[in-house]
């Protein structure tokens, strides 16, 4: 299964890193925060947290991913992702949810192979409780 998808709900968060402090509840951006630790350390414990039991995620070849597949593709030893940079960010907040979102160029390496790969991302919040979680995320490989 293709690696590209557990990574893009990386950068949806890290994209909106800047704009969060100004646009988003603080408990959100906290959880934000807090998944883009967990996504870049490969923290399974704390992606079990943040990521909803009904998570689903539609990666960027148009298969389905849940939350368990997508934790284990993101925690797997031979997985790397490297360093990068988001060219247009999306903050839209209502009520108990939410859509941060982006373009970005992801890289890195997949048990030795290294991949490049623009797409457009976006990861649905949902406000349960009292704790925010990633419920949905879409992927588009972009142009």
């Amino acid at each position: 299964m293709s690696k590209t998808g557990p990574i893009l709900t990386t950068i949806a968060l890290l994209a909106c890193g800047p704009a969060l402090a100004q646009t988003v509840p603080t408990d959100l951006g906290q959880a934000a925060k807090a998944y883009d630790q967990a996504q870049l350390t490969a923290n399974g414990a704390a992606l079990g947290r943040l990521l909803a039991d009904d998570y689903v995620l539609i990666n960027s070849n148009g298969g389905s991913e849940t939350k368990a597949q997508f934790i284990a593709e993101l925690t797997d030893p031979d997985y790397r992702l490297g360093p990068f940079s988001v060219e247009q960010s999306i903050t839209r907040v209502w009520g108990d949810g939410a859509i941060l979102g982006g373009v970005t160029t992801l890289r890195g390496t997949d048990h030795g192979t290294a991949f490049s790969v623009k797409v457009h991302f976006a990861d649905v919040w949902a406000k349960r409780g009292e704790k925010w979680q990633v419920i949905f995320t879409q992927v588009t490989k972009a142009p």
